[in-house]
C-alpha cells in the first residue's frame, strides 16, 4: 500500500478535467476484474472439481494459490510501480492476468489449474498497487479523492456480487471454464482505456528493489499459509505443519529485522506502526480471512449439501455483498473526508 502512495507526487499519470474520471473508469474495470475473480471461481469450484476429479482435501488450493501469490508478491508489485512507469506496470499486469486466466480456462488437470491461479495472483499483485497508485496520483483534492475511493470501494464490493451472479450464470448455462475466460474481455477493455487515457511518466528517482525483504516476506507468508493448509490433511501435530509455521514466523521476523537496515525498505515499518494505519491493515486482514473462508465453505454447502444451482448460490450471497457495499460507501464518502486522512 505504501509503495502505491509513495510515488504519487512524482508519477503523475492522471490528467486534468474529465480525463481524471475516465482514468477512474479504467482503474475501476481493472479492480473489478481482480475482485470478480475471487468470487467467480468460488462459485465454479464444485463444477471444476467434478470435471478435473481432484479430492476434497485439495480443493482449497484453487483459492489459496491465488491468495498466496497475491499476498506474497504484493509488496514487490508495489515497488515495481515505483521503479518503472506506472502505466506500463499497470498494462503488464492486465495482460499477464488475462493470459493466466486463459491458461486456467484451458486446464486439463488440477495442477495446471492451480498453477494458472498462482499466476493470476502474481499478476494481480503487480496490477493492484499500480491501479491504486494511479488513483492516488490522479485525484489530489481530498473531496474528489474521497468520491473516487468511494467508487473504487463500491466496485470492489460490487465486483463480488457481479462475480457471484456472473459465475453462477456462466457455470450453469455454459461451463466453469468461462468463469476464467471472461477476464480476457475485462482486460482488453482496461488495456485499451489505459493506452488512451493514462499518461506515462518515469519516476524522478528509481528506488532499488529490496531483494532480501522480498524473499523473506514471500517465503515467510508462503510457509505460514502452507502450514495452515497442510493442517487440514496432515494434522496440527504433523512435522510438516509445525515446521512450516515455525519457519514462516522466523522468516517474517527476519523480514522485520531486514527492513530496519536497508536504505529502500520494501515496507517501511513506520507505515504499520502508525496506530491508524496499522489498525486499518489489521481490520482488513481479519475481514479478509473471514470473507475468504465464508465464500469457500458456503459455496460448497449451498451447492453440494443443499443442492442449489450455481446461479441460485450466487444470488443467495447478495445480502452480504450489499452490506459490504453500504459500509464501503459510508467509510469512503462520509467518514474519510472528515477524518483528515484523505489528504
Amino acid at each position: 500500500m505504501s509503495s502505491a502512495t509513495s510515488a504519487a507526487t512524482r508519477d503523475q499519470v492522471g490528467a486534468p478535467g474529465d480525463r481524471r474520471w475516465l482514468v477512474l473508469v479504467v482503474v475501476a474495470i481493472a479492480q473489478l476484474m481482480v475482485v470478480l475473480d475471487s468470487t467467480i471461481v468460488n462459485i465454479a469450484l464444485p463444477s471444476a472439481q467434478r470435471a478435473l476429479g481432484f479430492p476434497n482435501s485439495d480443493r482449497q488450493w484453487v483459492v489459496t494459490a491465488y491468495a498466496l501469490a497475491f499476498g506474497s508478491l504484493l509488496l514487490v508489485g508495489g515497488r515495481l510501480g515505483d521503479m518503472f512507469s506506472r502505466k506500463r506496470v499497470f498494462i503488464a499486469g492486465l495482460i499477464g492476468f488475462a493470459l493466466a486466466s486463459a491458461l486456467g480456462g484451458a486446464s486439463v488437470s488440477f495442477a495446471m489449474l492451480v498453477a494458472a491461479r498462482a499466476l493470476q495472483g502474481a499478476f494481480g499483485a503487480v496490477l493492484a498497487p499500480s491501479a491504486l497508485g494511479t488513483l492516488v496520483s490522479t485525484f489530489q483534492d481530498p473531496r474528489e479523492r474521497g468520491r473516487a475511493f468511494g467508487v473504487f470501494g463500491s466496485v470492489a464490493a460490487g465486483g463480488g456480487a457481479v462475480g457471484l451472479i456472473l459465475g453462477g450464470a456462466l457455470t450453469q448455462y455454459f461451463s466453469w471454464r468461462w468463469c476464467l475466460y471472461v477476464n480476457l474481455v475485462f482486460a482488453a477493455i482496461a488495456v485499451a482505456g489505459a493506452l488512451a487515457f493514462i499518461r506515462s511518466s518515469r519516476p524522478a528517482t528509481r528506488p532499488a528493489m529490496d531483494w532480501p525483504g522480498a524473499v523473506l516476506a514471500g517465503a515467510g507468508l508462503f510457509l505460514i499459509v502452507f502450514g495452515f493448509s497442510r493442517a487440514e490433511s496432515a494434522g496440527w501435530t504433523a512435522a510438516v505443519t509445525i515446521g512450516s509455521l515455525v519457519v514462516g514466523v522466523v522468516l517474517l521476523a527476519g523480514f522485520v529485522a531486514a527492513e530496519q537496515r536497508v536504505s529502500h525498505p520494501l515496507l517501511p515499518l513506520r507505515v504499520i506502526l502508525d496506530r491508524t494505519r496499522g489498525g486499518a491493515y489489521f481490520a482488513v486482514f481479519i475481514s479478509g480471512i473471514a470473507i475468504f473462508g465464508t465464500f469457500l465453505f458456503l459455496t460448497y454447502y449451498l451447492q453440494v449439501v443443499k443442492g442449489d444451482s450455481p446461479l441460485a448460490t450466487g444470488l443467495l450471497f447478495l445480502p452480504m455483498i450489499a452490506c459490504i457495499l453500504i459500509a464501503s460507501n459510508l467509510s469512503s464518502i462520509v467518514l474519510l473526508p472528515g477524518s483528515g486522512r484523505g489528504s
